[in-house]
Order: structure tokens, then C-alpha cells, then sequence
């Protein structure tokens, strides 16, 4: 028996169909234990999603009937992988089949956001459009300038690719240095002073976890140069939310493209009131192909999981 935590991609669905018997939750909203302690009798495969917290206590509370746990993310950070280990339950994610979603929305935020395009809408809807002049609604070029990526994994190299094609410079922050073959000429800073202090755009790339909580604080934040662009598609914990508000308020960083947030789905209410912030709702790899490939890849490794 499959439990699906949440509401799956109609393919998705099919071929789940077709493999187990299921238990279809369709949650939305905030996750609760309860919500799966209550409809595991018989179950032996669990598939969730970033939202539903499996902490040491609801895991060591599941039926020993539980084989497995396939989340449809990547990230691991909602789950207990030592409670997990402990109970003999194997975890399997979905790496890879996201990469070029979630890059080509990177490039689609820092353009947004140089471009002033979601603040233009708005005028748009609204009727408030004067007509053409010269001086109206100037934005920043993105072609020639310095991106710096700050998580050189399989989304930042994408990203690293697709900057290219804008004849930008790509510097890059990671734990350590490609190799260069994967660099593709991109250049390695080995700390953040020096590599803050020479990009033009900031792309967040990187895991959440504790080592890079609230990574682009007030300290950090100060060392981009005046009228820096800011995106973020990796973890909304990597930002310290009242530090770059402050920043986009001072006009010392010029505007940022969000997708992910520390609280989902709450929003700092002090990004809904500037105009140069774009905010999109976590929809990275909302792409029908990539959607129904993690789906898949998940199912894969519940398949492999149980057959181990």
C-alpha cells in the first residue's frame, strides 16, 4: 500500500495506479502528523512532500509496515534521516530532473527583477500606463554583467550556462572549487567579502540547513555593491528576510526575485508592501516535464526500496 501525502501530476497518479494499491490523502495547507498516522494501517510506502514534516517523533510513531519514505524534492531537511536510519526506513528524493526547471526560473527572476517587469504590470492592470517616454520605467541591463552564484551545484552550473548566453561573467561561492571542466571559466571565491564585493546579480543556489541559515544577513548584505540584484531559488532560510527588506527599502539593493520563503506559505509582510520585490510561490520546478519526472524518479526509488 502507497500513501500519497498530497496531490499528484495526473501522470504521476496513473503510474502509481498501475504499480501499488494507494491511499490518496490530497492534503493541502499545513501538514499535521496525524494527517498520516491516521491512514497508515497497511501501508509500506509513504510519498510527501517539503510541507509534511516527518520529525523523529511522527517517524518513530509509524506502523512497522513502513518500508520507505520518497519525498518529491530534492531537498531532505523536512525529514528525520537518523529517526528514519533507526527504524530500518530507507529515504529516497529526486535530484537531477529539476536542475533545468529551476535554473531557467533563476534567469527569469534576475530578468524580472532588473527589468522592473512585475512592477510594470501592475501599472499595466491597473490603467496607470502614461504612454511612451524616454525616462519611463527604466530598468537595469542584464547583458555583460557579473552574476555571482552562490551554490555552484547542478541548478547553479545550469544557471552558470544559461548567463553565458547573456555574455555574463559567472563568479561563483561553493564549499570548494570545481573542477574545470564543470567551471566553464567561471571564477572560484574561497570567501564571501571578495566575492560579494565583485558581482552585479546574486543567485541563491544552495541547500538550507544550519550552515547557511540566514547566510545573506545585514553584514554580507553591505559588501554587494550599491544597486545589486538579488534572486533566490534555492531555501528561503538562507536569507534573513528583515536584513534585505531593509536593503530593498535603502535602494542599496535594487530589487530581488523570490520563489522561496523561510515560513511557506506565509510571506514577510514587509515584501508585499515594496514595489521592488518579484514573488513567485515556490514554483521552480512547476514545469509539466519536470513535475512528472521527480514523480517518477520517486516512484522509482519506493520500487527499488521495496524490492531490496
Amino acid at each position: 500500500m502507497l500513501l500519497i501525502t498530497r496531490e499528484m501530476p495526473p501522470a504521476v497518479l496513473a503510474r502509481a495506479q498501475r504499480e501499488h494499491q494507494l491511499r490518496e490523502l490530497r492534503l493541502t495547507g499545513r501538514f499535521a502528523p496525524h494527517h498520516v498516522l491516521n491512514n497508515c494501517e497497511g501501508v509500506t510506502a509513504i510519498l510527501c512532500i517539503p510541507a509534511d514534516i516527518f520529525d523523529a517523533a511522527l517517524i518513530a510513531a509509524l506502523p512497522d509496515s513502513v518500508k520507505v519514505i520518497a519525498t518529491f524534492s530534492v531537498g531532505l531537511e523536512h525529514i528525520d534521516r537518523d529517526a528514519a536510519a533507526a527504524r530500518g526506513i530507507k529515504i529516497c528524493h529526486t535530484p537531477d530532473v529539476l536542475t533545468t526547471a529551476t535554473a531557467e526560473l533563476s534567469l527569469m527572476l534576475m530578468l524580472m527583477a532588473a527589468r522592473r517587469a512585475g512592477e510594470g504590470e501592475r501599472i499595466l492592470r491597473a490603467g496607470l500606463w502614461p504612454g511612451l517616454a524616454p525616462t519611463f520605467h527604466l530598468g537595469r541591463g542584464v547583458a555583460g554583467k557579473v552574476l555571482g552564484i552562490f551554490g555552484m551545484g547542478r541548478i547553479g552550473q545550469a544557471l552558470a550556462g544559461m548567463a553565458r548566453g547573456l555574455n555574463m561573467q559567472v563568479h561563483y561561492r561553493n564549499r570548494q572549487r570545481l573542477p574545470p571542466t564543470l567551471e566553464q571559466g567561471a571564477i572560484y571565491h574561497g570567501e564571501d567579502a571578495r566575492f560579494l564585493s565583485a558581482i552585479d546579480f546574486l543567485s541563491i543556489n544552495a541547500p538550507g540547513g544550519a550552515e547557511t541559515f540566514h547566510w545573506l544577513n545585514h553584514a554580507r548584505l553591505a559588501r554587494l555593491k550599491p544597486g545589486a540584484i538579488i534572486v533566490n531559488t534555492g531555501r528561503g532560510t538562507i536569507i534573513d528576510d528583515a536584513a534585505l527588506i531593509a536593503a530593498l527599502r535603502s535602494g542599496h539593493v535594487a530589487a530581488a526575485g523570490l520563489d522561496v520563503f523561510a515560513h511557506e506559505p506565509k510571506i514577510p509582510a514587509g515584501y508585499l508592501a515594496l514595489e521592488n520585490v518579484v514573488l513567485l510561490p515556490h514554483i521552480g520546478s512547476a514545469t509539466i516535464e519536470a513535475r512528472n519526472a521527480m514523480g517518477f524518479l520517486a516512484l522509482d526509488g519506493i520500487k527499488a526500496a521495496l524490492a531490496a
